[in-house]
């Protein structure tokens, strides 16, 4: 899962801790399902390419 992470919308900069952190609202049992490997692909996952849209419709 980590190298979709790299293009996720939720995948951030936080300066306060100076990486990347997924800031997705989610609850414990959520992250030990993901962290755990229960999950073939994240269910977060929202494609962070604004311009995707833009390129299917050329």
């Amino acid at each position: 899962m980590d190298g979709m992470c790299a293009q996720c919308a939720f995948y951030i900069y936080d300066e306060e801790y100076d990486e990347y952190v997924c800031d997705v609202q989610m609850d414990e049992d959520d992250y030990y399902r993901i962290s755990e490997g229960h999950y073939k692909s994240c269910p977060y996952y929202r494609n962070g390419d604004e311009y995707l849209i833009v390129r299917k419709q050329n």
